[in-house]
């Protein structure tokens, strides 16, 4: 915060903070710590300026681009200034901000993965934005479900949604037609993936039909739960006691990886992030690969001519996934809170989302959103992406549930034993179970 003139800085407030495993304890003090001037530390100087701290975890594009946006928002909103910083990219922000937490020591809005968000709502002092959201210029029912549901935690609001996308499959022309296989069409099955991946592959050539990330991470794991989804399974049960796919839908959802990989049509990338993958797609050695819009870019740049269909499906339609990501608000003070408030907020509207869905390379948070001018432009230049927009009416999301790192641990260790053939998918998936139900047991939701 900026001291005002003469007035020596104090210690900030301590408010709660997220211990280890997961543990909340309350340190409040008993009264606003106040400066020797008699102004309240809560971030604003002696002209009202407040001041606030974003951990952003942006690099690059995304960097550049909510560099754009906060120094308009700084225009337009002169009385508050944003410190952006944090030091470490998304990645990594869960472990610094749960370490924030227990030192007392927090930005005022931080990028925190959805899958995330349930740990952090552990601890009060990440703000509750029910009301806040209803608030809103775009009624809050108006956005989409996969928006909605990822920062909703026991029917509470506790972040904004500020990353949206879903997974669809981005196909390399040049390696179906050298292969002599006609493109696939929208509402085709994963029993044609699996063989239009099989028609694709050519050993002597060392070209694959797909790929599939391989190193146990989320990028590994997110990708199976349409299948499961598809197959009338889910991540929970609805009591939330066990999980939801233990059974056909998680066993038909593996050995469906499991015919990739016996059929050697299946590239499997060992490194965390599925980079390698991409980089074998866009060498031109991969025929098909399950992305989001943030792969685009990449792809368009390659110059590689491509096209866009959705996830195959088992039962005639195709269910996709969002993963989200989310700017979580914490408690610093009424003044620093409210300012945090307004920020997330004016990111929220239709014109900055777009602005921001173009330069990141993720989907628009709402129907408005995506009629306005600006993004069907967009659009309209890069091919398929509406295909990504469109899968957003009945994309899902994994569920906001402290339990869920570990259920995403096991489930990767299953897909990698599959990918790798050193289980059967029966075997793994026992095993991805038992170590499951056990996490949700140890875990107080």
């Amino acid at each position: 915060m900026a001291t005002p003139p003469f007035c020596p800085k104090t210690t900030p407030n301590r408010r709660s903070v997220l211990g280890a495993g997961g543990a909340v304890a309350l340190t409040a003090l008993a009264s606003p710590v106040l400066t020797a001037c008699g102004t309240q530390d809560d971030g604003t100087s002696a002209d009202g300026t407040v001041r606030i701290d974003m951990w952003h975890g942006q690099t690059d594009t995304g960097l550049t681009a909510i560099k754009e946006l906060v120094a308009r928002f700084e225009r337009e909103n002169p009385k508050i200034k944003v410190n952006l910083g944090g030091g470490v990219i998304a990645d990594n922000m869960l472990q610094k901000v749960t370490a924030g937490l227990a030192s007392g020591s927090v930005p005022d809005i931080a990028y925190i993965f959805g899958s995330d968000l349930a740990s952090v709502a552990r601890s009060p002092q990440l703000a509750n934005q029910t009301e806040f959201v209803e608030s809103r210029s775009v009624p809050w029912k108006q956005y989409w479900p996969a928006a909605r549901d990822a920062v909703t935690v026991k029917g509470e609001v506790r972040a904004t949604p500020a990353l949206l996308d879903s997974l669809a499959v981005v196909c390399n022309k040049k390696v179906f037609q050298d292969a002599g296989v006609p493109l696939p069409a929208a509402d085709w099955s994963w029993d044609e993936f699996i063989e239009t991946s099989r028609k694709l592959t050519d050993s002597k050539a060392n070209v694959f039909g797909t790929g599939w990330p391989g190193a146990g991470d989320e990028d590994t794991v997110w990708r199976i739960w349409p299948l499961i989804w598809d197959l009338g399974g889910d991540v929970l049960s609805k009591d939330g006691k066990e999980v939801g796919f233990a059974g056909q839908p998680g066993l038909r959802a593996l050995e469906t990886i499991s015919s990739l990989v016996k059929d050697k049509s299946c590239y499997v990338d060992p490194k965390p992030g599925g980079e390698q993958m991409y980089q074998v797609f866009a060498g031109g050695r991969l025929a098909m690969v399950a992305t989001g819009p943030w792969q685009l870019p990449d792809i368009r740049q390659a110059g590689i001519d491509y096209h866009v269909v959705p996830l195959p499906g088992f039962n005639g339609t195709s269910v996709t996934i969002s993963g989200p990501d989310t700017w979580a608000v914490f408690n610093n003070g009424a003044a620093r809170l409210k300012a945090a408030q307004t920020l997330v907020g004016w990111l929220m509207e239709p014109e900055q989302d777009v602005d921001w869905g173009i330069k990141a390379g993720s989907l628009p948070l709402s129907p408005a959103a995506e009629k306005l001018s600006k993004w069907h432009e967009h659009a309209a230049a890069v091919p398929g992406l509406s295909v990504f927009t469109a899968a957003l009416e009945t994309a899902r999301v994994r569920p906001a549930h402290p339990a869920y790192p570990q259920i995403s641990k096991a489930m990767g260790e299953a897909i990698t034993a599959v990918l790798l053939q050193r289980k059967s998918p029966a075997a793994a998936l026992r095993t991805c179970v038992d170590a499951s139900n056990q996490a949700l047991a140890e875990t107080k939701a």
